[in-house]
């Protein structure tokens, strides 16, 4: 069963029997949003983001756009009317296509096949060795930490911290999503933890890397480059 995320420019009452009724009959967990991007920083991670499109193409075309600058995302697929296809070109930054007709059986294939294609189906699985993004490699087995191949002296929390950040590269996070994923969601202190941690983290990856955790302004922050597996 997978979580999804349903962006509407509509009422969100009712969106998935009017945007995609084939979603009712199947077992995934959906969450209905209105169509702005920044609903996707809260709340649970989805496994798939699907893009209404079937009233308004200007402004799902936008969101998609803002999306794709956003940091990667497993999948993303557009909704639409048969119509609709006529204006798709490659600046829809859409991974697959689904028309509001689509059956359950083929939604599923679709599904599957996206999931394939990005990696969401081993998205939440173990690593089967060290992550590495540029020259830092997360080493979960043995709690190691090596940038440039040299070890870093951590503690708990902020190898917990690094180690959330590598295994979501490009991807924009919130302090909230921080805290909850990192501290727990029996922490009670404020955000300012997250950002403290943040400084001795790049002050300890050194001069030479501390740009790697970008600060996204008044949203959290990005670890750069792309995840590979040791």
């Amino acid at each position: 069963m997978a979580e999804m995320a349903l962006l509407t420019p509509g009422s969100t009452e009712g969106a998935v029997l009017r945007v995609l009724p084939a979603l009712d009959l199947l077992p995934h967990r959906v969450r209905v949003e209105n169509l702005d991007p920044a609903t996707l920083l809260h709340g649970p991670e989805p496994d798939f983001i699907l893009i209404d499109a079937t009233t308004n193409l200007t402004a799902a075309r936008s969101a998609l756009r803002t999306i794709n600058t956003m940091g990667t995302w497993d999948a993303v697929l557009g909704v639409f009317q048969e119509a609709g296809l006529m204006v798709v070109d490659d600046q829809w930054f859409v991974d697959d296509l689904l028309l509001t007709s689509t059956g359950p059986a083929e939604v599923e294939a679709r599904l599957r096949l996206a999931s394939r294609r990005s990696g969401t189906s081993t998205r939440n699985a173990d690593p089967t060795g060290p992550i590495k993004v540029a020259d830092v490699v997360v080493d979960e087995s043995s709690w190691t930490v090596r940038a440039g191949g040299q070890p870093l002296d951590l503690t708990f929390k902020e190898f917990e911290l690094l180690k959330y950040l590598v295994q979501h590269p490009g991807r924009v996070v919130t302090r909230e999503q921080l805290l909850q994923e990192v501290w727990g969601m029996d922490y009670y202190g404020g955000t300012r933890t997250v950002d403290v941690h943040i400084r001795r983290l790049r002050a300890k990856l050194g001069s030479e890397r501390e740009s790697l955790i970008g600060t996204i302004r008044n949203v959290g922050y990005r670890f750069a480059g792309s995840r590979s597996v040791e």
